[in-house]
Formats: structure tokens, C-alpha cells, sequence
């Protein structure tokens, strides 16, 4: 098994050793040993965004590999108009290998066609510029990582980890997966997508021209919050609402409302002794069945098990 990890000047770090790192523990504790190989289209030393380097070899010593990753960073863009660079992706994902990107490297991929039509994902904070960017892309905004067939792509920076984990299992099997993350005191299976770590979300203190209008609506989530009546608060048709509203957040103002719903939901089950039915009228959801299925696709787990962990100090 050959690992691939693509650099490029001013890549971030992690995005190339998280899974590297992953990657080298697993062949370890499986006592098949993993090549790695670090590549750049210059070979010898590439300098990441922090000022360290990473030795590499060039792309075209690259050989039978069974997998590339791309990492991300600030110098993504200037790579993405490398036609040596996208040459290589395209080439490598013809192959029929694994093709994955780390955060921004979504970038990479998607200037080289690798997306178009696919389903990806990449750093929350860069959603509505990437959108903007590559329409073709069916883009998840909230997944720490996405497989689409051989081309996979993952969220911000240690969200490659998981994605290595994912890779690892397939390759090793979940119990090697399971050590894996172990060694590197890590969740198995990270709980949840972007959204739990997205300002959004929190928002605590939110900012922009509706953060008063999301303000009002996290003190307000035992109330319907339909669209129309978001769109009345702030003195706006509906349909001019509903479009500025996708244009300054990125998502849609129901999947703003189920987001706070879910959030202040998780904060009073994983804090309070309130019964769920109690949690799940008082934030919104009328049914804890509803609530339920909210809690597992943003979190991987229902609040039951949320609040287990929560009581156990792992959660």
C-alpha cells in the first residue's frame, strides 16, 4: 500500500501530517507498514503556512500509489492554476486510486473537474465562496467528510484525520481503525458534522445584518419561526428575505432555525435534568421522535446518549 500526500507552498501543516500520522499507526498496529511518500511538483523542501517544512519528492516519482492526499492551506488557490499540479490529480483519479482532498484542497480537486456533479465538502468557513465558485458541485456543508465513489473530501484541516480513520478501516478494518484513533486519543467516529463547530450555530453573539433577527429567533424556538415570519420581523418580503438571507449565512433560514433548535437543545440535555419531552417542546421540535432523528444527523447520536456522556465527562 502507497499513500500519496500532496504539498504545495503554503499548505497547512496538519492537512498532510494528520494523516500521515494516522496512516503510519495503522500499518504499525496491522504489521503491514504503509509508504508514504510526500510529493510537490518542485521537489526538496516545501515551506507550509507556518514556516515548516516538509521534504518531498516530485510528483513524477510518485509510482503505483493507492492513494493521494491533497492537503489544503493558503497557497491552494496558486496551486489550483498549476497545470502540472492538475494534471497529476487528473491523472492519478483516471487511475481509478483514491483521491481525497483536506480541507481547502476541495479547491484543488474541483479546478481539476474532479467534483463536478459529486458529492464533497471543505472548511464551513469557505462554503459560500466554493459554491459561488464551482456551482457544479453538490457541496454537504455539514459532513466532516464525504465519499463519492473513488473521490473523497473532508472539512477542516483535522477532519482529514477522519477521513484517514474512514480510509484506514476500509483498508484494515474497523478494529485497526478503532486502535488507531485510540493511539491518537481520538473518537472513532467524531459525533456530528461542521455545523457544531460553525459560528453559526453558536451564535452566542451573532454578527451581520440578521444576527438580531437570529438573536430574537434563539429566544423565541418554542414558536413556529416559519420563513414568513422571520421575514415579517425584519420589514421584508418573503422571497427578498429568503435570498439574502441564503446569501449572507449560506444556508437557508429553516436550516438556520432546526440548526439553533438542535443547538440550544444539546446545551439543555447535556447540562439540565429536564425530561427529553420537556427539551424537545420547549426548544421547538413538538415531538422527541423529531427531535431524535435532528440529533443524529447532526450529531451522530440521540440525545439520550449525549447526555450519558455528558454525565460520564466524554461528551
Amino acid at each position: 500500500m502507497m499513500i500519496g500526500v500532496l504539498v504545495f507552498p503554503d499548505f497547512q501543516l496538519l492537512d498532510a501530517t494528520g494523516p500521515i500520522s494516522a496512516f503510519e499507526i495503522a500499518g504499525r498496529l496491522a504489521a503491514k507498514p504503509v509508504s508514504i511518500k510526500v510529493l510537490a511538483v518542485e521537489p526538496g523542501a516545501v515551506k507550509s503556512s507556518s514556516g515548516v517544512e516538509l521534504v518531498a519528492r516530485s510528483i513524477r516519482s510518485a509510482g503505483a500509489l493507492s492513494t493521494l492526499i491533497v492537503a489544503g492551506g493558503e497557497g491552494v488557490h496558486a496551486a489550483s492554476q498549476c497545470r502540472k499540479t492538475l494534471g497529476f490529480v487528473r491523472t492519478m483519479a483516471r487511475r481509478g486510486i483514491r483521491v481525497a482532498s483536506v480541507c481547502s484542497g476541495a479547491y484543488l480537486l474541483a479546478e481539476a473537474g474532479l467534483l463536478d456533479g459529486r458529492r464533497a465538502t471543505t472548511h464551513w468557513r469557505r462554503t459560500r465562496h466554493f459554491v459561488a465558485t464551482y456551482p457544479k458541485v453538490k457541496l454537504d456543508h455539514d459532513r466532516i467528510f464525504v465519499r463519492d465513489g473513488n473521490i473523497w473530501s473532508s472539512a477542516g484541516i483535522t477532519a482529514g484525520i477522519d477521513l484517514a480513520l474512514a480510509m484506514i478501516a476500509e483498508d484494515f478494518g474497523e478494529d485497526i481503525a478503532r486502535e488507531t484513533a485510540r493511539q491518537l486519543v481520538l473518537y472513532h467516529r467524531r459525533s456530528g458534522g461542521q455545523s457544531q463547530f460553525s459560528s453559526l450555530l453558536e451564535l452566542k453573539a451573532p454578527s451581520g445584518r440578521f444576527g438580531p433577527l437570529l438573536s430574537w429567533a434563539r429566544e423565541h424556538l418554542d414558536q413556529p419561526l416559519r420563513v414568513e415570519d422571520m421575514a415579517e420581523h425584519v420589514g421584508m418580503s418573503t422571497r427578498h428575505f429568503a435570498r439574502a438571507f441564503i446569501g449572507e449565512t449560506g444556508t437557508t433560514p429553516s436550516k438556520a432555525v432546526e440548526r439553533l433548535r438542535i443547538e440550544v437543545a444539546r446545551e439543555r440535555v447535556q447540562s439540565s435534568g429536564e425530561g427529553i419531552e420537556q427539551v424537545a417542546f420547549a426548544t421547538g421540535f413538538g415531538d422527541p421522535e423529531r427531535m431524535r432523528r435532528a440529533f443524529i444527523r447532526a450529531f451522530g447520536q440521540p440525545p439520550q446518549a449525549l447526555r450519558r456522556a455528558a454525565r460520564v465527562g466524554v461528551g
